[in-house]
């Protein structure tokens, strides 16, 4: 039997892509997963509720629905994220700027407020998970919102570590690199190519490979891992 059998794992973002991969993979293990999103998965097998992480009100009627339904919540996989308009900072689009701050650093802090909220209640406390990326650790060319957001992520769950690391509740990040989402399907391929050509181990990450790591950051066998940002970008930031 998984240390993570009926164990209840929420994913913001849970719908498509990482999300999506992730929730599979807390569902392999023995896992219940939830999809708190904007949009609902293809799949019954994985649990749905419509999910604004912008909206306080709207986090806090996901909590109480997942807890009405399962009592307990054991994993937060903060997800759900955009991308940005790349440009010069002198060419910054501020209504773009201030969407993807909104939803990629302040959606996780609200996530994280409310279901720990919840954790907190809990005799068994719980695991967060926050979405990084390599471009909050290295940066990116055009990159300021995106880059701000990720790397204010990856800090504020350090911070956050160290605030509940008695307190039964651990807090890490991941930091994937490029990922081969159905969003970068849609990019040309000399685009495609030139990330490729980034990577030392020569390819793009599949969804489930950060998925994996999700969930062993997740699990009792991470017991002794608060306060990480893990990297899983097939090297680029070891260059």
């Amino acid at each position: 039997m998984s240390a993570l059998t009926s164990k209840v794992a929420v994913i913001t973002g849970g719908s498509s892509g990482i999300g999506l991969a992730t929730a599979w993979a807390f569902i392999a293990e023995g896992a219940v997963a939830v999809s708190a999103d904007v949009n609902s998965p293809e799949d019954e097998q994985i649990d749905f509720v419509k999910t604004d992480v912008t909206d306080p009100a709207s986090l806090k009627h996901m909590v109480d629905t997942v807890v009405a339904k399962y009592g307990h919540i054991d994993a937060l996989v903060a997800n759900a994220g955009v991308a940005e308009e790349k440009a010069d900072v002198a060419d910054l689009n501020e209504a773009n700027w201030q969407k993807v701050i909104d939803i990629d650093l302040t959606g996780v802090v609200l996530t994280n407020k409310y279901v720990v909220q919840q954790m907190a209640k809990q005799d068994s406390g719980g695991s967060v998970v926050n979405m990084s990326s390599i471009l909050g650790v290295v940066g990116g060319p055009k990159s300021q919102a995106y880059s701000a957001a990720k790397a204010g992520v990856a800090n504020y769950t350090k911070s956050q570590a160290v605030t509940y690391a008695t307190r039964g509740i651990r807090f890490n990040a991941v930091a994937p690199g490029y990922v081969n989402t159905p969003l970068l399907k849609t990019l040309p391929k000399e685009t495609t190519d030139a990330m490729v050509g980034k990577m030392p181990i020569g390819r793009l990450a599949e969804p489930e490979e950060i998925a994996n790591v999700i969930v062993f950051l997740s699990s009792v066998k991470a017991s002794f891992v608060t306060g990480a940002v893990v990297s899983v970008d097939g090297g680029y930031t070891a260059l």
